[in-house]
C-alpha cells in the first residue's frame, strides 16, 4: 500500500506541474501499555499513514503532508505543494539525486530490522511492565515506581522519487522501561532503566531491567550538592555519548554551511585524543539506526568520520554538499513534512582498555556522572555548560550520590582531554564507553 501511496503522489505532481518530486510514506502500528501499582494505567493503540511529498518547481521547493490517501486528497495535495513551490524564494542548492548516483540496494534485504513473530498481545505487554515494576519494587530502598511500561510498533517506509528511485522496507521495535523512586517528599531521587530491541527475543527479560531500574533508584538514596572547583569528571555509559553528540553536531554539514560550528575550521585537524576513531555504520545488522539507503535515494556506507583523532569530513546531503561544493555523505534524513537534512547513524567510538571501575580508581577525586539536566552549549564557540547528577569520588572509590550541581568547560578542550573505557553496549546504534574527562569545572555546594 505505501509503495502504491508514494508513486501515486509522484504522479500526481508531475501532473500538477511539478519539474521533479519525491515522496515518503510510512505506514505504521504502534502499541504501549503503563502500569502503576500492578494495575493497568494508561493502555494506547495507534495505527496510521504519514504522507510527504516535495516538490521542486523552477529552482523553488515546497512540502506538504497528509494522514489521508484518497486519491482526490493525493491530488489537492500535490496541487498545493506547486502553488506554494511558485511561491518560495528561490534556492539553487534544493534538487533530486542524479539518477548515477542512486542506491542499488532498495530494501533491507540482510539486515534484520524486522521481526517476523507476531506483534505481542496487549495482555503480554501489560505482564512485562507489571513484572518489571514488581521486581523494582524489590529493590530495598526503593519507595514507589513512577512508571513502568512495555511498547511495540512496526512501520512500513517507502520512499519514490521522479528520478527513478523507489525504495522500501520495513522496521520493528520493542521497549520495556522502568522509572524507580527511592526516598520521599523534598529527598526523592530517581533513576531509570531501559531497553529497546528489534527483536522480542533480543530483549532482556522485565526483571532484569526492572531490578537495574531499581538499583539504580535506591543507589541514589541521600543525594546532596558535590563540592564546587576543578575536577576531573567521569561520564558514565548512559550519558557518554552526549558528548560525542555535541562533535557530530558541530560537524554537520547545514552547521558547517551557515558558519555557526565551533569545529568550523577543524577539517583534517584533531578533535580528539591520538588513537581515537568515530565510525559510522549505517549497514549494521539487527540495529535499530540501521538504515539501507539515505532519504535522497543514495547508497549508505561505512565512514570513518574520525581517524587517529584527525577529523575527516562534514556530514553532507546534497543541498549542503552543493552549498560547499562537496559530495553528499549520503546522510540524508527526512520526516514527512520537512525537505532532507544531514544526520548521522549507527556511531561508535574506539573503546579503552580500562574498566570504568579502573577509571574510578584512576581518577582520584572528582564527579561520575549518570544523569543530565538541560543544556548550554553556545554553537559557535562549543562553551559547554550541563546540570549534572551522580556520584562524587574520593581516592577513587564512589562516596556518595550528588544532585543540583553543574559542570562547565569548553568542547574543544574537553574532547581532547578524554580517556575511553571499555564498557560500550554493543545493541546500541550509538556506541559510547564511559568517558573521564580532565578539568571540568563543577558548581556544587
Amino acid at each position: 500500500m505505501t509503495a502504491d501511496l508514494a508513486h501515486a503522489l509522484i504522479d500526481a505532481a508531475l501532473k500538477a506541474g511539478a519539474d521533479a518530486a519525491d515522496a515518503l510514506a510510512i505506514e505504521g502500528t504502534a502499541l504501549s501499555i503503563d502500569v502503576r501499582q500492578g494495575r493497568l494505567e494508561h493502555a494506547e493503540r495507534a495505527e496510521g499513514l504519514d504522507l510527504g511529498l516535495r516538490v521542486l518547481v523552477g529552482g523553488r521547493q515546497a512540502c506538504v503532508s497528509s494522514s489521508d490517501g484518497r486519491a482526490a486528497t493525493l491530488a489537492a495535495m500535490a496541487e498545493r505543494a506547486v502553488a506554494m513551490a511558485r511561491e518560495a524564494p528561490e534556492d539553487p542548492f534544493a534538487g533530486l539525486a542524479d539518477p548515477g548516483q542512486l542506491s542499488a540496494r532498495r530494501d533491507a534485504g540482510g539486515l534484520d530490522l524486522a521481526d517476523s513473530t507476531a506483534e505481542p498481545d496487549p495482555a503480554q505487554l501489560q505482564d512485562d511492565a507489571r513484572r518489571a515494576e514488581e521486581a523494582a519494587l524489590s529493590v530495598a530502598g526503593v519507595s514507589q515506581i513512577d512508571q513502568s511500561s512495555a511498547s511495540y510498533s512496526r512501520r512500513t517506509i517507502h520512499l519514490v522519487a521522479s528520478n527513478g528511485f523507489a525504495g522500501g522496507y520495513q522496521r520493528t521495535s520493542r521497549h520495556t522501561a522502568c522509572v524507580a523512586i527511592t526516598g520521599s517528599g523534598t529527598a526523592m531521587e530517581r533513576d531509570w532503566a531501559s531497553e529497546g530491541r528489534i527483536f522480542q527475543a533480543d530483549l532482556p527479560t522485565p526483571e532484569e531491567i526492572g531490578r537495574q531500574a531499581g538499583e539504580r533508584a535506591a543507589a541514589r538514596k541521600g543525594s546532596r550538592k558535590p563540592p564546587s572547583g576543578g575536577y576531573p569528571v567521569l561520564y558514565d555509559e548512559r550519558v557518554a555519548a552526549s558528548l560525542v553528540g555535541h562533535l557530530t553536531g558541530a560537524i554537520n554539514g547545514t552547521a558547517i554551511a551557515r558558519g555557526a560550528s565551533w569545529l568550523r575550521d577543524a577539517l583534517g585537524k584533531p578533535v580528539l585524543p591520538p588513537g581515537f576513531d568515530l565510525i559510522e555504520d549505517p549497514l549494521r545488522v539487527r540495529i535499530a539506526g540501521t538504515r539501507p539507503f539515505d532519504a535522497e535515494g543514495l547508497a549508505t556506507t561505512r565512514r570513518a568520520w574520525v581517524q587517529d583523532g584527525v577529523l575527516q569530513g562534514w556530514v553532507l546531503d546534497l543541498a549542503t554538499a552543493r552549498k560547499l561544493r562537496m559530495t553528499s555523505t549520503a546522510n540524508a534524513a527526512r520526516g514527512p513534512s520537512a525537505p532532507p537534512s544531514p544526520s548521522l547513524s549507527n556511531l561508535a567510538l574506539t573503546q579503552g582498555a580500562a574498566s570504568r571501575a579502573d577509571l574510578i580508581r584512576d581518577m582520584g577525586t572528582g564527579l561520575l556522572i549518570t544523569a543530565l539536566i538541560g543544556s548550554t552549549i553556545n554553537p559557535t564557540t562549543g562553551d559547554y555548560s550541563r546540570g549534572a547528577s551522580g556520584f562524587w569520588v574520593e581516592n577513587g572509590e564512589i562516596a556518595y550520590p550528588v544532585n543540583e550541581c553543574t559542570v562547565a568547560g569548553n568542547l574543544r578542550d574537553m574532547l581532547m582531554r578524554m580517556t575511553a573505557a571499555n564498557d560500550a553496549r554493543a545493541h546500541l546504534s550509538t556506541q559510547v564507553p564511559s568517558l573521564l574527562v580532565e578539568g571540568l569545572t563543577i558548581a556544587g555546594a
